[in-house]
């Protein structure tokens, strides 16, 4: 008879370099919790075969859909998930049963020569697959009196380095934490400072989840979980739901806790929206204290929702394109 408390756990992943990364940090960690082998299971994903870009095949969960359609099937046991892919909607059979420590939200910038944003050439190709990139991107750029082409890119990150290593792009734009989980940080020449470019809600940070009826199982996960990266993707996450608009929208969010030597007291939130062009960006932030338990979740959905009606009322809707209802 076999010890299912010993039976290797199965962890569904996506199959690209970075998914199995930060899986497998994920697996070594949940190995050392509960003592228990960890399997990872490859599954590929709608976003992972489409050659479209994400604006044009929705976005919102094509790299989540497979791996949770595993989960229900009771072909894995976990998966795990880069937080800003995974739809602000949560499925009452799933639980999102851990949040580990975020690594650093910022996007970064691998370009030719060392160059820095600033220092590009009026004109410079950069590759983004991201428009909320695209919006800040430019409006940076029109802050400096000079022109970018962004340009749609697709494709790992070893491809998207290799645009600018053949000299096709003069810059790529990549999430710093997908950068730090396979070893090539260093290759960055710039990371942005989120007062220009604003990563998007969740950036950085993962998701474990499982199927909600295996308490035992979103016990042992939730030991994984960190409140404070939690509470700030919670305000996060709440403002893209309440904006109506699906990941692959020119939405930016993102949370910082301030703490004092006893607790986490405040939380300042930052949110933008933007036309593609850059031409015009609607940018609000608000503070408020946050509860001495982060386990109470309503002050970040407040915040988030609030945040979001006022950048509404403020002609959020109409920059955004097609909003997903």
């Amino acid at each position: 008879m076999t010890d299912s408390t010993m039976s290797p756990l199965r962890l569904g992943t996506r199959r690209s370099k970075l998914a199995m990364a930060q899986s497998g940090q994920v697996a070594e960690a949940v190995r050392e919790l509960t003592g228990r082998p960890v399997d990872l299971v490859e599954i590929t994903t709608f976003g992972d075969t489409s050659r479209e870009h994400l604006a044009q095949i929705g976005g919102t969960g094509v790299f989540v859909s497979a791996l949770r359609d595993a989960l229900l099937a009771g072909e894995i046991d976990f998966a795990v998930h880069s937080l800003k892919d995974l739809p602000t909607a949560q499925p009452a059979e799933l639980a999102l049963a851990a949040i580990p420590v975020r690594e650093d939200p910022r996007d970064a910038l691998i370009a030719r020569d060392g160059l820095t944003f600033e220092e590009l050439p009026d004109g410079a190709r950069v590759g983004t697959g991201s428009p909320r990139r695209m919006a800040q991107l430019n409006a940076w750029a029109r802050t400096l009196g000079k022109r970018i082409e962004t340009v749609p890119v697709r494709g790992n990150v070893d491809t998207r380095i290799g645009f600018v290593e053949k000299g096709e792009l003069d810059g790529v734009v990549l999430a710093a934490a997908g950068l730090t989980r396979i070893g090539r940080i260093d290759e960055a020449t710039q990371l942005l400072s989120p007062d220009m470019v604003l990563p998007a809600p969740g950036q950085g940070a993962l998701a474990i989840e499982c199927v909600a009826a295996n308490a035992h199982l979103v016990a042992a996960l939730a030991e994984l979980d960190d409140p404070v990266t939690r509470a700030a993707v919670t305000a996060e996450r709440s403002l893209l739901a309440a904006l109506e608009a699906g990941c692959s929208a020119p939405v930016a969010a993102l949370a910082d806790l301030q703490a004092d030597e006893q607790a986490v007291t405040e939380m300042h939130l930052r949110g933008v929206v933007g036309t593609l062009d850059g031409s015009t960006l609607v940018q609000l932030s608000t503070t408020g204290h946050v509860p001495a338990s982060l386990d109470d979740e309503s002050v970040p959905l407040r915040m988030g929702r609030e945040l979001a009606v006022e950048m509404l009322a403020k002609g959020a809707a109409g920059l955004m394109g097609e909003r997903a209802l």
